[in-house]
């Protein structure tokens, strides 16, 4: 006697439940949001510093899944600022003014001259584009650059090269950071999103200043939970560039004893994670902005993508049983 389905018609077995539930497609976007969950849970309310630069600022498929990665995070109950430079961009607008782009101990050497392009390029270009995306999802990012509300103030920089300091024009050194104005936004429930400039503590002038130096200072003033430093790297490689190997975690006094090993593109990045965890910010991750989504991959899944940088007292136990743990 042939089998009857629940229609009542004859020859196809009955589907259950169970195979039901294994054909269904949505299955592993609610495994996802599960394992996101503990994530979400702790991190509601707290506030996560993005520094976005490298290949993201300059492909537009990256340029829109970073905005929605930070739309979503906002939609999650965290509160995300952005922190922008905008090296690609200032390079070329230089080239069409005739001034030379040159590079001292990774920062670059900005003149009067190009003061004036550089601060033209973050605040009225790149600023205002990376808003404009944002705000394709509701009107919630404000755009505001260090000099407003006093926000960052910075005196000259002199970095020092061979054991010599070495004038590098209007490149500032962070001195104080007002959170006053980014703060008042945040209540508002919007998004700020930080040019990299700061007012001087000297003189009327401004200085261009390091975004993931400035992303860095931000995170330790505001007491946020994470920073995160997009790249155009996978992480911070273990041997490189005898091996591609890329340390998904390690402590504050590891990454110290890292430093002088490392190319001089990547000390900035570091150096702004290590002031991080040791002035407060729970976690400081470098992540391979080259990667569609790289914010959410590294936060809401188990796996994560990049290096992340603890404080030395958390080397233990931090990350074991939220999600956090890269390895």
């Amino acid at each position: 006697m042939s089998e009857t389905t629940a229609a009542g018609e004859p020859g196809e077995p009955k589907e259950t439940k169970a195979t039901g539930a294994r054909k269904h497609t949505a299955l592993p976007k609610a495994q996802t949001l599960i394992e996101a969950l503990p994530w979400l849970t702790r991190h509601n309310g707290k506030t996560v510093v993005i520094k976005f630069g490298g290949n993201a600022m300059i492909d537009e498929d990256l340029k829109a899944a970073f905005a929605q990665d930070v739309v979503f995070l906002h939609h999650a109950g965290l509160k995300p600022v952005v922190v922008h430079g905008g090296g690609p961009q200032i390079s070329r607008a230089l080239d069409r003014h005739g001034i030379v782009s040159e590079f001292k101990a990774g920062l670059r050497v900005t003149t009067e001259d190009a003061m004036d392009v550089v601060r033209m390029v973050l605040a009225g270009q790149v600023q205002r584009e990376l808003v404009g995306l944002l705000n394709q999802h509701g009107p919630l990012a404000v755009g505001i650059t260090g000099e407003d509300a006093h926000t960052i103030t910075a005196t000259k920089h002199q970095p020092r090269i061979e054991g010599e300091l070495v004038d590098i024009g209007r490149v500032g050194e962070i001195t104080e950071i007002d959170t006053g104005a980014i703060e008042a936004l945040l209540a508002d429930g919007r998004i700020p999103v930080v040019s990299s400039i700061a007012r001087s503590q000297d003189d009327s002038h401004v200085y261009n200043v390091n975004a993931d130096t400035a992303a860095a200072a931000l995170a330790a003033a505001l007491d946020a939970e994470t920073l995160m430093v997009l790249t155009d790297v996978e992480g911070l490689y273990e041997d490189w560039p005898n091996s591609d190997e890329v340390i998904s975690r390690l402590t504050a006094t590891e990454l110290e004893k890292l430093l002088p090993e490392l190319a001089s593109g990547m000390v900035p990045k570091m150096e702004g994670c290590l002031h991080a965890v040791r002035n407060g910010v729970h976690t400081a991750r470098v992540i391979d902005g080259r990667v569609q989504h790289s914010i959410l991959l590294e936060i809401f899944t188990d796996e994560g993508i990049g290096t992340m940088v603890i404080a030395d007292q958390e080397g233990d136990t931090e990350g074991d049983t939220e999600g956090e743990d890269n390895s």
